[in-house]
């Protein structure tokens, strides 16, 4: 969801002797399965519902289910003031949330200190979705969530002035930088920007880097460091390079996805890095670039890259005492007549594959293909029971590189140390 990418995250220590009041477990020492609870109302806790569409799709589950009624609780639209209120109510233990629309990022930090119950893989169309979109609801082996919506960062460009140069949108690293350098000024522009202030996208930018060029950030679900890597170095030559060759413009070290889509939308950017939302707020009418925006898949060092994944999954709070009612809810959110809602009134990415071939919606929203592209290309950000502490890290450590305070061998080897110390504080 948008206002999963709003923010970066607060600095929340996750400790295990709270996770061990999250609630009651089963004897292998889990969080006792979902449906282990009874029937009755619930509560759906979410970030801001930009487009104000949940409402009316629980309208629909409260006209089946008048005994279980569910009610939206909307937190603020920034996901770090969305997590804070999230994890201080399951940290005391309050049942207020009985079903979590949570970044896909928190999924292992959640299930790691027992704040969500374990799922059934059978009581869902885990086979039906995007097969990239579930391995963002795993962890330790078991399914702790349900993806509930997608995303995927694509390259945006100005199919204009790629034509006006007789050139074809960039598949490579190299072929980026050649436009960015060249095209770009030639026409007035700054060559390419993503997010690249140390929040939240920042990290996603700088995963998605690292992977298409090989690489990984962490290993083993988080236990081990895999930082110190030729593909690393890769990544950071290329980002780092962009800067101080200027065709990423210094001013990019400030965007977040708003100030760059922004940028890009005002007819000051050749290339963007951006999640889908941006195709429609870019071709809408009152948009300087209107007709003029294609997009593609991520470019990589030596062909198409990877994107990370974003979007968000639905979990049941281990405290809840209404959990079969909560799980039939996130059955109802993720079947395929309410992923149709999700994404002709909520304008999100939905999680079954079949939508992104259906020729309606095809027409409806033209870069659906490439979108489907790109997630089944897609990989979940760095997987950690502490992964707040792991962004705020790439964040930090990054954002120096970027600004050109340090070289890439000595933000390596401060990723490789500081990571390290959050690793070996779990």
């Amino acid at each position: 969801m948008r206002w999963t990418h709003a923010a970066g995250r607060a600095l929340l220590v996750t400790t295990l002797l709270l996770a061990g009041q999250a609630g009651a477990r089963g004897p292998d020492g889990e969080p006792a399965a979902a449906e282990g609870g009874g029937r009755g109302p619930i509560t759906l806790v979410t970030g801001g519902d930009l487009t104000s569409y949940l409402r009316g799709v629980l309208d629909g589950w409260n006209r089946a289910h008048p005994a279980e009624k569910a009610t939206l609780i909307e937190l603020p639209d920034a996901a770090d003031e969305v997590r804070a209120q999230m994890v201080s109510g399951l940290r005391s233990g309050s049942d207020r949330f009985d079903v979590l629309n949570i970044d896909v990022a928190w999924t292992s930090e959640f299930a790691a200190a027992g704040w969500i119950s374990p799922l059934n893989a059978d009581r869902f169309p885990l086979d039906r979705f995007l097969p990239p979109v579930v391995n963002t609801a795993t962890f330790g082996g078991r399914l702790r969530a349900v993806p509930y919506v997608t995303n995927a960062g694509l390259l945006y460009y100005r199919k204009d002035i790629l034509a006006q140069e007789h050139e074809k949108p960039p598949r490579t690293w190299a072929e980026l930088k050649r436009l960015a350098r060249t095209a770009a000024p030639a026409h007035g522009l700054d060559g390419y920007a993503g997010q690249f202030l140390p929040y939240e996208g920042l990290t996603t930018n700088v995963t998605e880097a690292v992977q298409s060029a090989g690489g990984t950030i962490l290993g083993d679900e988080g236990a081990k460091v895999t930082v110190d890597s030729a593909a690393t170095r890769r990544a950071l030559d290329f980002l780092t390079g962009g800067v101080r060759d200027g065709w990423i413009p210094k001013e990019a070290l400030r965007y977040k996805e708003e100030e760059s889509r922004r940028a890009f939308q005002n007819g000051r950017l050749l290339f963007l890095r951006n999640w889908p939302y941006v195709y429609s707020l870019a071709n809408a009418p009152s948009s300087p670039v209107a007709g003029k925006v294609g997009a593609v898949p991520l470019p990589g060092p030596d062909g198409p890259g990877s994107s990370v994944l974003g979007g968000s999954n639905l979990a049941v709070s281990a405290h809840s005492k209404h959990q079969k009612s909560a799980t039939d809810l996130i059955a109802y959110l993720t079947s395929e007549r309410v992923q149709r809602q999700v994404l002709a009134k909520g304008a999100l990415p939905p999680v079954w594959a079949d939508l992104y071939t259906d020729p309606a919606l095809v027409r409806k929203y033209p870069y659906l293909p490439t979108l489907r592209k790109s997630v089944l290309t897609a990989k979940p950000r760095p997987k950690s029971p502490r992964y707040d502490q792991v962004s705020l890290t790439v964040q930090a450590v990054v954002h120096d590189a970027l600004a050109q305070r340090q070289s890439t061998e000595q933000t390596v080897a401060r990723l490789r140390r500081e990571l390290g110390d959050v690793v070996r504080e779990d």
